[in-house]
Order: structure tokens, then C-alpha cells, then sequence
């Protein structure tokens, strides 16, 4: 007999949602491919479960994403009704693609990758993610995982007792998501190091795709991917998936500064080519800029630019940055309203340090970027205001704590490189 259940992707605890957001309603987050009628699967569970209305799916064509659709079902109604509902929206909404389009390049001699996650006491979270790395379907990559500033022994002995065959562990004792970063690019073996967090889990494609963006030429210095929510169990992770959440789309794109898009602040807007949740660099290429950035990224003042820092520096030195839909990777959003605003002001004050970080690090693009800088400034508080103005009252709250982050965002990119320079590093 089966049973109907609301999909899931990791076991943890239930969290005091708060009185304000008692009346939210989770949706499950489901994962459906129109060649494989009425199956439903998670990001967690390898397994085809049959899912409750509301859902979230994200929708495939032959393995390829189309988008995001999101079906409430009907009364009373069956998986199977739900999966329809799906469907149909599905076809209404997207473009498919031709039968017989011929697939994008793939190398002869696919790459090796060294998977690097950065963690910092979240043991559970590392233990869902590593376990979706382990199915993925490629033939040569590595494990590698950067323990940055633990409270405790919780990640070493996870990996030890859990993984010790098929995952390298390593200490990064600096606070810092670029001191970790760089502590496992150090330590990388492959041609690509790609890179992801403790709160996601990985689709069993994600390296494939990944390798299919570098195949598109050796000028390619760095792949993005597709960013879709793990779970909408929580207002707060609803309220971040309305604000925008992290997908850039369905559409594969390259940038480059020998073939420049229309827009006038091109390449500033690192924001637009991917996150640091999912992206990966040539080895050799990302060494020779010097790693990232330590005055950026979570954990220290600069609250993050990390990644986009790194994104801006790929392109100014003359790389390709490529952004490649099928590479997808389920992100677990922050699940209570104060962690969401934290992370919201995080954002702003990143975008507000990478402006400052590119200005101080790449000083053949000061008098470009001087001529854009303001400019980029008004657009990114525009931005911020469009959203306060048209969004509910979360969204709006949201647009402000960005907007705040934004303007905080130099001086803490000024403190972070002044520990780093009195050899304290960020606390």
C-alpha cells in the first residue's frame, strides 16, 4: 500500500516558526522530468515518493531544466492529479526545446574535479550534503571538506567515522569563507575546483553539467549553475524565495570582456553570473589570481563579495565566465526570520565589499570603474527601493536590510583587510 507524504530532505528538529508566521503553510519542494509521467522526486531522496499538495517542482525535459512551477492540487485530489497540474503548467508556461537539437560540446577527456565545502558547525547539514556528493554521476573527482573555525571536533569526526575513504578533511583555523576556500584550493588535486556549502545538496548531474560549461573552450575560466530551494518548510525560506532567491535562470549564458553584453555596467554586475553556492574555476586559472579574496566572504566584516569578487577578476583578466542552467544545486534557505534578515543585510553588505575589494584589488580597472561605480551604486539602491515599494511587508523589510548591508559594505571590506594585515584575521 503506499502512502502519501509530504516530501522531505533532511531530518532535523522542528523550529518555533513564531507567532507571526504560525499560519504559513510548507510547501514540498519535488523535482519532475515530463519524459517520466506521474513520478515525483526530491533533491534528498533518491527514491520516488508521492508528494501532498502544495508543491514547488522543478520541471525537466530529458534531464534539462525549464523552469520553476509551483500547484496546489485540488480537494481530495490524487499524486497523480498533482502531477498533471504540473504538467500542464508546465507546457503552457515554457518553451521547449526542439526534438533532435543537438547537445552542447563535451571534452573527449572529461576534467577531474576537487568538490570543495567549506563548514562551520553544521554537522547534520554536511552529513545530507556529502551524502548527495556521493551520488554523483562522474568519473574523477575528489571530496574535499574545510572545517573553518570549529566550535568543536563535530565535522572531523562526521568525515572520519562516516567518509574516511571517499572525503579529504582539512582545518582552516582562520574565520573566513575565502581563508576556507583557499585552504582547499591549496589542497585541490583536479583540473576544476568547484565549489558549494554545507546547506545544500547537490543534483546527481551537477560535474557532468559543470563540464560540459569548461568544454565550451579552454578560454572559459569559470562555470556558474542553477541555485533552487531545498524546501519551503518555513515562512522565512518562502519569504527569501519571493525576494528572489538565488536561480539566474533557465538559460545558459557566456560573458566575456571580448564580447561584452549591452549592458552599461557590465562586468560590475557580478551579482547576475552566478553565487559562490555553485560555481567552480580552472585550478591553474583561479591560483593564478591569488585565490580569493580573505578581507571578503561570510564569517568575516565584509559578510561575503567573496564570489563575486573572484567572478569579476576571472572576466578582467581576459576568462570566459560561463552559466550553465543543468549544473543544479538545492539550497536549504535559512529557515527562521532572524537568520533571513541577517543573511538579506549579508547580501547587501557582500555586493557593497566586492565594489570596494575590486576598486582596491585590480587597479588597471579603477578608471573603468570609477566611470560606473557611481552609476552601479544608484542602480543597486534603485534596485533595492523597487523591491521595498512593490513587495509585501517582508520583502520590503528584506530591500531595506539589503540596502543597509550595501552601505555598510566598504567599511567592512576596510576592517576585514586591516585584521587580515595585523595577522589576526576575522573573529
Amino acid at each position: 500500500m503506499s502512502v502519501t507524504r509530504r516530501p522531505a530532505v533532511a531530518s532535523r528538529p522542528a523550529e518555533d516558526p513564531g507567532p507571526a508566521e504560525s499560519a504559513y503553510t510548507p510547501v514540498g519542494v519535488v523535482d519532475v522530468d515530463l519524459t517520466r509521467p506521474y513520478e515525483f522526486r526530491t533533491p534528498a531522496d533518491p527514491g520516488p515518493v508521492r508528494p501532498a499538495a502544495p508543491v514547488l517542482a522543478l520541471v525537466r525535459l530529458r534531464g534539462r531544466p525549464l523552469g520553476l512551477v509551483t500547484a496546489g492540487g485540488r480537494p481530495g485530489g490524487t499524486p497523480e492529479d498533482l502531477w498533471r497540474s504540473v504538467a500542464d503548467t508546465a507546457r503552457r508556461r515554457f518553451v521547449f526545446p526542439r526534438a533532435g537539437t543537438p547537445s552542447r560540446a563535451t571534452s573527449p577527456v572529461p576534467p577531474s574535479f576537487s568538490v570543495i565545502i567549506a563548514t562551520h558547525n553544521r554537522p547534520e547539514m554536511l552529513r545530507s550534503c556529502l551524502d548527495s556528493l556521493l551520488r554523483v554521476q562522474y568519473r574523477d573527482f575528489e571530496v574535499i571538506v574545510v572545517d573553518n573555525a570549529p566550535a568543536d571536533d563535530a565535522a572531523e569526526r562526521l568525515v572520519r567515522d562516516a567518509y574516511a575513504d571517499r572525503v579529504h578533511y582539512v582545518r582552516e583555523p582562520v574565520a573566513g569563507l575565502a581563508h576556507a576556500h583557499n585552504r582547499g584550493l591549496a589542497a585541490a588535486r583536479g583540473e576544476i575546483a568547484a565549489f558549494t556549502d554545507d546547506d545544500t545538496l547537490v543534483d546527481p548531474g551537477w560535474l557532468a553539467a559543470l563540464a560540459e560549461g569548461f568544454a565550451q573552450g579552454p578560454g572559459v575560466g569559470c562555470v556558474t549553475g542553477l541555485i533552487v530551494p531545498a524546501e519551503l518548510e518555513t515562512a522565512a525560506q518562502a519569504a527569501l524565495e519571493r525576494h528572489g532567491g538565488f536561480a539566474k535562470g533557465f538559460a545558459p549564458r557566456t560573458w566575456s570582456l571580448h564580447h561584452p553584453p549591452k549592458d552599461p555596467l557590465f562586468p560590475f554586475t557580478a551579482g547576475r553570473f552566478g553565487s559562490g553556492t555553485n560555481m567552480a574555476f580552472r585550478v591553474g586559472t583561479l591560483r593564478a589570481l591569488g585565490g580569493f579574496d580573505p578581507a571578503t566572504g561570510t564569517g568575516t566584516p565584509a559578510h561575503g563579495g567573496d564570489d563575486l569578487l573572484a567572478f569579476f577578476r576571472v572576466l578582467t583578466t581576459g576568462h570566459t565566465l560561463a552559466y550553465q542552467p543543468d549544473a543544479i544545486v538545492w539550497h536549504r534557505h535559512r529557515r527562521t526570520r532572524d537568520a533571513l534578515d541577517a543573511q538579506a543585510f549579508g547580501y547587501g553588505a557582500g555586493l557593497g565589499a566586492y565594489l570596494t575589494g575590486a576598486l582596491a584589488r585590480d587597479p588597471r580597472m579603477i578608471p573603468a570603474l570609477l566611470r560606473r561605480l557611481p552609476r552601479g551604486i544608484r542602480y543597486a539602491v534603485a534596485q533595492a527601493h523597487r523591491k521595498a515599494e512593490a513587495g509585501s511587508g517582508r520583502s520590503r523589510r528584506l530591500a531595506r536590510l539589503e540596502l543597509r548591508g550595501l552601505l555598510y559594505g566598504p567599511i567592512g571590506y576596510v576592517r576585514s583587510r586591516r585584521l587580515n594585515r595585523a595577522g589576526r584575521g576575522p573573529r
